[in-house]
């Protein structure tokens, strides 16, 4: 008991500390989620602590995630009339981000050579993982690399997003939310709660739809290119 305890204040005084590092220098390669993972991989390495004996207070976090997605219906609520307003603006814009981002990692994936299996492990990149796990495993490919492939879009969509708004001049919270749901699931939707409630409930939205569609989509981009 004692064991689980500490490992789960560590992974929060960890997380807690990496915030406060990234509010503080505004740095955004310092995004929390990144620098938390490294640290308490980098502890778990050289303090040789086997993964089960340190997700026994990780569970109890994880256990929470549910309750946290849940609670992310607060501001979808409290936006319902804005997104009724772009109900087709959204809905068009993920069905034309996950095509695009499906067929690009096809091409991509053709042009390097790619093993097939890999392929349709990396489609279902940009899909939140429970989901992408399903499709990957439905569809052919492996579901560890899919989680692998789905935590290095969404760290990746959350450090560059911000850039990409200030070079395509981004500045309307449809278009953030759209974008960063779409692209990087829960955690670039995490990265919105610096953009505001209009923004965030938008990203929930467009992640929801991305999983839902993406079920949809996946298989018809298999049937298409294999």
């Amino acid at each position: 008991m004692l064991q689980t305890i500490s490992y789960m204040l560590l992974t929060i005084v960890i997380f807690f500390f990496m915030t406060w590092l990234y509010k503080r220098t505004g740095i955004s390669f310092l995004f929390p989620i990144l620098t938390s993972t490294i640290v308490l991989l980098l502890i778990l390495i050289f303090a040789k602590i086997p993964y089960d004996t340190y997700m026994q207070g990780g569970r109890v976090i994880n256990f929470f995630l549910g309750p946290a997605v849940v609670g992310m219906a607060y501001p979808l609520y409290m936006q319902w009339d804005v997104i009724m307003r772009f109900k087709k603006t959204i809905l068009s814009s993920v069905i034309v981000t996950m095509f695009a981002g499906m067929v690009s990692v096809v091409v991509l994936g053709l042009l390097f050579q790619l093993d097939e299996q890999m392929l349709r492990s990396f489609l279902p990149k940009s899909i939140t993982s429970p989901v992408a796990i399903q499709i990957s495993d439905a569809i052919g490919g492996i579901p560890q690399m899919t989680v692998l492939f789905v935590i290095i879009a969404g760290i990746t969509g959350a450090i560059g997003g911000p850039g990409i708004y200030r070079l395509l001049k981004i500045d309307t919270p449809v278009s953030k939310g759209v974008a960063m749901g779409s692209a990087a699931h829960g955690i670039g939707v995490s990265k919105l709660t610096e953009y505001g409630e209009l923004t965030l409930s938008i990203g929930s939205v467009a992640m929801t739809l991305s999983a839902i569609l993406g079920s949809f989509l996946c298989p018809v981009v298999i049937y298409l290119f294999f």
